[in-house]
């Protein structure tokens, strides 16, 4: 999505480096991971020539912003998202930060900040960009029209893939088996061997269907990475069994996955930490003029 985007909007794209201490982190493995997650969006193909890519704790209008958007936001909002009561009762209240129960408020400002338009977003993340609207509306109200109010963007058949082991739950990097999802980095032999156990319904029919969630999710895979209408993978699949249909999504994700592999390893870091460095000058001027505007607004000294 955040590639073919790129093509029709002004993109920004940052690495949220703020969003993921809010579960205890390795200082040394947040380093890594921060110039990692930065690397596996250019070879996904996000181009710096036409989107601007940057670490979100190197902007801290982002965090100021925040803030200000803490004092208009209603704790009854932040206990319904429904991410925060699934890790908060995996981990125990007691155990729970305030970063997590606070961090949809800090999406809502990595939003607001540059009024934006359009934020592409899987299902999971629906509540958020809405908690952003509703902000956006309940700022504009009090204070004067200030935020554009976002849209969130999503295609149907992909804002939620399912485990491969489990397809009433999503796929997740986190899970407690590799058996759930196929990683950016897995071999030609791993992601066969993935995709020959993926769970499938009874029946040996190719068909898109509510009542086959296991298959529908192998096809929405399918369609997804080859780009063939859901409707030409069923005709393509008539009359042949289970077997033949995930020998040949294995090799259409193998396929997907080898130039971003490549790409991957050709990537070096100080290069990439000059893209994400020139990112954030890019941006900053567009982030510290909404933020004074915000201040003033609200009565602030600028």
């Amino acid at each position: 999505n955040w590639v073919e985007l790129q093509n029709n909007y002004d993109s920004i794209f940052c690495v949220v480096d703020l969003h993921a201490i809010t579960v205890p982190q390795d200082p040394e493995t947040l380093r890594k991971k921060t110039i990692e997650v930065a690397k596996i969006y250019l070879a996904s193909g996000i181009d710096p020539k036409k989107s601007t890519i940057f670490i979100q704790s190197h902007m801290q209008e982002h965090t100021e912003l925040a803030w200000i958007l803490n004092t208009i936001t209603k704790i009854s909002e932040l206990e319904r998202m429904t991410q925060f009561k699934d890790k908060s009762q995996k981990e125990g209240i007691k155990k729970t930060s305030i970063g997590l129960f606070d961090y949809p408020v800090l999406m809502a400002a990595d939003i607001l900040l540059y009024d934006t338009e359009t934020v592409p977003v899987g299902e999971d993340q629906f509540q958020h960009v809405e908690l952003a609207r509703t902000l956006a509306k309940r700022f504009n109200n009090r204070f004067g029209e200030t935020f554009k109010v976002p849209e969130y963007f999503v295609k149907k058949e992909g804002m939620r893939i399912m485990g491969l082991d489990n397809p009433e739950k999503k796929m997740s990097k986190s899970a407690s088996s590799p058996y759930n999802y196929i990683a950016l980095a897995d071999s030609e032999e791993d992601v066969r061997r993935k995709i020959t156990k993926a769970v499938t319904d009874s029946g040996k029919d190719i068909i898109y269907s509510d009542e086959k969630p296991a298959l529908k999710n192998l096809i929405n895979i399918y369609h997804l990475l080859s780009k063939k209408p859901i409707k030409e993978i069923q005709k393509l699949y008539k009359n042949k069994g289970y077997a033949e249909f995930k020998k040949d999504l294995a090799q259409i994700v193998i396929d997907f996955l080898k130039p971003f592999q490549e790409k991957l390893k050709s990537l070096n870091d100080e290069k990439v930490l000059e893209i994400l460095k020139s990112g954030a000058e890019k941006v900053r001027p567009l982030a510290k003029k909404k933020l004074e505007e915000v201040k003033r607004k609200i009565g602030l000294i600028v």
